[in-house]
């Protein structure tokens, strides 16, 4: 399913007007959502990385990144967008080939609608994340998720063939899996696939940041730990002190 076609696709998707569009929301959304995580020298694995399109992103916020994705025409995508700046492997998401608290934080960016177990997928991310696993999914009763099934010829084939969550759903999903944590949502792409364009009003209703999940495009931040994951303010402080010494 993941094959060459698949990955030039998946890439050529965000050269259109409607996906250049998402994808600036979608990186607004993945930034307010690691805005609180400490990026140097902590280790971040995104998992189902596709083309690299994302982790190159979060390269670039300043974290050491590593990817994997299932399919090697994907990471060859990968290789040649990042090259030697992100270690990438070929692996199953439901079985990581690292070991346990290998990295900071775990990354899966709309890939439990393609997994036959997510429950083991998400399981395994907390297994290998120290600190927090992000998850941004597909939200089924959004605008965009309702209006795919009206019109199932609104969305490609991968996309009919996902299995999208509700933000209940997956959240539910997240308790049974890893227990009771500490859950913080957001959404983006408030309007269906039609509005996402620079015209206003669509582009004032598409920008929005909601700290609650109706947008086409949710994410899940999971917080591993019981402190929150955040760069401790004393720490700013004793640095300048020592800088000002």
């Amino acid at each position: 399913m993941w094959d060459k076609e698949t990955a030039r696709r998946y890439d050529a998707w965000f050269q259109t007007e409607a996906g250049s569009f998402a994808l600036k929301r979608e990186l607004r959304l993945l930034e307010r959502m690691t805005a609180a995580w400490p990026r140097r020298g902590q280790r971040l694995l995104e998992i189902g990385c596709g083309t690299g399109v994302f982790l190159e992103v979060l390269h670039h916020s300043g974290f050491d990144v590593t990817g994997l994705d299932a399919s090697p025409d994907m990471l060859e995508q990968a290789r040649g967008r990042l090259g030697n700046r992100a270690d990438l492997h070929l692996g199953d998401a439901g079985h990581l080939p690292f070991d346990d608290k290998a990295y900071d934080y775990a990354v899966l960016l709309t890939v439990l609608e393609f997994c036959p177990d997510p429950a083991l997928v998400l399981q395994e991310a907390a297994r290998v994340a120290r600190k927090a696993v992000l998850v941004g999914f597909l939200n089924r009763f959004s605008f965009y998720g309702l209006s795919s099934k009206l019109w199932p010829g609104s969305t490609g084939k991968l996309l009919r063939n996902a299995c999208w969550f509700t933000p209940w759903g997956l959240t539910g999903l997240v308790r049974q899996s890893l227990g009771p944590r500490p859950l913080r949502l957001g959404s983006v792409l408030v309007g269906p696939k039609s509005t996402w364009r620079e015209a206003s009003p669509w582009r004032q209703l598409n920008s929005l940041m909601l700290p609650v999940p109706v947008g086409a495009i949710c994410a899940c931040a999971v917080n591993l730990t019981r402190e929150p994951v955040v760069t401790p303010l004393p720490a700013f402080g004793a640095k300048a002190g020592a800088c000002a010494g």
